[in-house]
This record gives structure tokens, C-alpha cells and sequence, in this order.
């Protein structure tokens, strides 16, 4: 089976990934701004981050978390610091992670990193080591988030088109966790997808040393 989304030069036995996994993860998926009423189960929120979880991170930190907004009431709470281009697609959704970054992430290091009994301590004793990483690794996790969405089978609408002083102060007002990113998650409405906008060449994008 042919993927015309790929160069037509490459050999598709390259790919360990079939066709059609390529297209779900990559090729043919897209942002979605439109979302049906089909509700996300628990179960399928759960496949997400069973996904997630083996995402690579440097020491194994794992810093980023995730909050659901599924109810009304929650919803409501969201919108209030989501920019106003944003907000229908995110009340359509059934379901909108909101991804942050934990700031005591090192709590948990001596559990994910056993190897390396210090880092902990160098973390702790170190903030601007300690901010770097979490940025660095909960923006790599957020990536692989989507991915996982994807991979379970629903649509993924990620955006920074929102307030995140404002959500923090709803959601976390105890200053511990950060968000970066919301995500819209369920399945596609009928407006959900726009054109595919070009992306850079491999020759433009690469170069070989």
C-alpha cells in the first residue's frame, strides 16, 4: 500500500510502522478544531497515558502531569482563561487535558532514577538546573502525548492559546504544577480538520556531516 504523503522515492520496507499506523500518527493526522458529542471513556484516558508513560526523558524525570476536564462545570472553569479564537473548539471537546509541568518533580527521582543516587540532591540544590529539565523534558513528554492520543484512536487539538497564569490560579492554585499546553481530546466533528499546510523539504531541513 502506497502512502502518497511520502517522498515517492522511499522504499516503503523502511518503515517498521505499517501504512496505515504512519498515517494515524503522522502522514495523514491533523490538528482538530471540531469535535462530535461522543463522550471519552475512562478507559480510553487511560490507554492514553498507558501509551504516554514510555516517553524518553533525561534521568527518567517524568515531570509532566495531567488534568482532565471533562465536566461541565470544569469546562466552564477552563474557558475562563482560554483566548476567545480557542474556546469553541475547546467547549466542543469532550475532554481537554490540560499538560503541566510538576515543580517538585524531584520528589519522585529516587523511585524513577535508582542509578543515580545524587541527582536528587543535585536538582534540588540547583534551580536553575532543576527549571531547565522540567521544561525541557515535560515539553518532549507533552509531544509524545499527542502521539499517544492519536494512537488511541480519538482526535487531538493541541494549543497555547490560553491564559496560563490564569488556569494555574483555577486549577493549581497551590503553585506546584505548571501548565504548558491544553490539549482538546475526542472524536472529530464534522468541521474538525483544515487543510494540510506545506512543511520544509528533507532538503531543506537537513543536512549530512
Amino acid at each position: 500500500m502506497s502512502d502518497s504523503t511520502l517522498a515517492p522515492d522511499i522504499d516503503q520496507a523502511l518503515y517498521a510502522l505499517s501504512p496505515e499506523g504512519r498515517k494515524l500518527l503522522f502522514t495523514e493526522a491533523k490538528t482538530a478544531y471540531d469535535f462530535s458529542d461522543k463522550p471519552v471513556g475512562d478507559d480510553r484516558l487511560q490507554a492514553i497515558y498507558e501509551l504516554f508513560k514510555w516517553a524518553p526523558t533525561s534521568a527518567n524525570i517524568n515531570p509532566l502531569r495531567i488534568l482532565y476536564v471533562r465536566t461541565e462545570e470544569g469546562k466552564q472553569r477552563l474557558l475562563t482563561g482560554v483566548a476567545q479564537p480557542n474556546q469553541e473548539q475547546t467547549a466542543s471537546a469532550p475532554v481537554t487535558a490540560v499538560l503541566a509541568a510538576d515543580t517538585r518533580y524531584p520528589e519522585y527521582v529516587p523511585f524513577l532514577a535508582p542509578s543515580n543516587p545524587q541527582l536528587q540532591q543535585m536538582l534540588e540544590a540547583n534551580q536553575e538546573l532543576r527549571e531547565s529539565h522540567m521544561d525541557f523534558n515535560a515539553v518532549l513528554q507533552a509531544g509524545y502525548f499527542v502521539l499517544a492520543v492519536r494512537a488511541a484512536g480519538l482526535a487531538a487539538g493541541p494549543m497555547k492559546g490560553f491564559n496560563a497564569a490564569a488556569v494555574d490560579k483555577e486549577f493549581f492554585p497551590d503553585g506546584r504544577w505548571r501548565s504548558i499546553l491544553l490539549v482538546n481530546i475526542g472524536y472529530p466533528g464534522a468541521e474538525a480538520y483544515r487543510d494540510r499546510l506545506p512543511r520544509p523539504s528533507y532538503e531543506q531541513a537537513v543536512r549530512l556531516v
